[in-house]
């Protein structure tokens, strides 16, 4: 893919899965973006050694450094705004984000979540999903806001809940749809044609009703945020 690439920092704690989808649709250009750092608050996250073997650029900035989480998260935007991104992506970054910090980014800070929110914000959202008797679970791209898990939804993936699931072979399925949302959503955001407007998610200039929704065997490829 030609043209102008868009800007990202890649914030992460541990073992970078989602990070190596954006490291892989980068090299292949099917995402049009130049991630220019990844940041662990983790010295031991595996990450790091995929962004190492990319060639990606990486820095350790470990909380345990700094009294309390305003200081930790003073620092971090200053990392962050070394590499001037034009999106700062959470891919397990396992660190609760000051309203000041998301505030600073507002519109450019995304997360994915595994659930399909509001439902299950929080933790233990595949324990949950089968203690509640859905039939459908899954994962949302959101930007990210000082509320926790409340952001605006980009897009979502939806996997069926089987009657035999247990929370393991649930995340399982929802973590193979999450490696193929999250660089959906990004490739849209990068394309321009999502953004954030006074609260609300733009599809190619238009609000949705309902967020977007892929299934297992969608063709990312050619999905569209069609209304």
């Amino acid at each position: 893919m030609s043209g102008k690439r868009l800007p990202v920092v890649v914030l992460i704690s541990g073992n970078g899965s989602n990070l190596q989808t954006f490291i892989d649709g980068q090299r292949d250009g099917s995402l049009p973006i130049d991630i220019r750092a990844v940041i662990s608050n983790r010295a031991d996250a595996h990450g790091l050694r995929r962004a190492e073997d990319a060639g990606i650029h990486s820095e350790i900035l470990d909380h345990r450094a700094y009294p309390n989480r305003a200081s930790y998260d003073t620092a971090l935007a200053g990392l962050v705004d070394r590499f001037a991104p034009g999106l700062i992506v959470l891919a397990g970054f396992m660190r609760l984000l000051s309203a000041s910090f998301v505030e600073r980014y507002t519109g450019r800070l995304i997360n994915i979540h595994p659930s399909l929110l509001p439902a299950f914000r929080g933790l233990h959202t595949h324990r949950r999903a089968l203690e509640s008797g859905v039939r459908e679970h899954g994962c949302s791209v959101h930007f990210v806001t000082p509320e926790l898990d409340a952001g605006p939804v980009i897009a979502q993936a939806v996997v069926p809940v089987a009657a035999n699931d247990t929370p393991e072979t649930l995340q399982t399925r929802v973590q193979t749809e999450e490696h193929r949302l999250y660089p959906l959503a990004i490739r849209w955001i990068a394309e321009g044609r999502v953004t954030l407007r006074d609260g609300e998610v733009l599809h190619d200039g238009d609000r949705r009703r309902q967020p977007p929704r892929i299934t297992p065997g969608t063709d990312t490829a050619a999905a569209r945020a069609d209304r």
